[in-house]
């Protein structure tokens, strides 16, 4: 997993400087804003702040925090045929942290199905599905390996 994030890391760093990048947000398995960069014009790369991981439990004192990066890779040739929706896959590396009482860490290696419509020229609809093992290390529950999902409805706004 650490190579995979090095990996993600370099590929950023690599991208040139007309590379399209966008902001937005999503609802669902929780709350999440995103930022997103273009790497080719047909994959990108995600950074996530999972919204609703940030909990402040004041009755267990505690606090969590969490966030993911995705890479994101559209089937190509497939946008027509599909009245404008264009399907996408992507690899990501979700991780959370729990501060305080019950306190633990959790990796959530994931892959990713999605369907995107551009709605006007910078703006863009989304939903997408998630499903990968959830580690974690440490808390209340100690260590397990679970099965973890998501499914999220989204906004993308592409900047100037």
């Amino acid at each position: 997993m650490k190579k995979m994030l090095l990996g993600l890391i370099t590929l950023t760093a690599l991208t040139g400087a007309s590379a399209a990048t966008y902001i937005g947000g999503s609802v669902g398995s929780g709350a999440t804003i995103h930022y997103q960069t273009d790497l080719t014009g047909a994959s990108a790369l995600r950074y996530g702040l999972n919204l609703d991981a940030t909990n402040f439990n004041f009755s267990r004192n505690n606090v969590s925090i969490g966030g993911s990066v995705d890479y994101l890779g559209d089937f190509v040739g497939t946008g027509s045929a599909l009245g404008g929706l264009t399907p996408y896959y992507g690899l990501g590396l979700g991780a959370g942290v729990v501060l305080g009482e019950g306190g633990g860490v959790s990796v959530y290696p994931h892959g990713t199905l999605g369907l995107r419509y551009n709605v006007t020229d910078p703006l863009s609809f989304f939903v997408e599905g998630n499903v990968g093992p959830r580690i974690t290390v440490g808390g209340t529950n100690a260590s397990n390996v679970t099965l973890g999902s998501g499914v999220r409805v989204g906004l993308t706004y592409r900047l100037p």
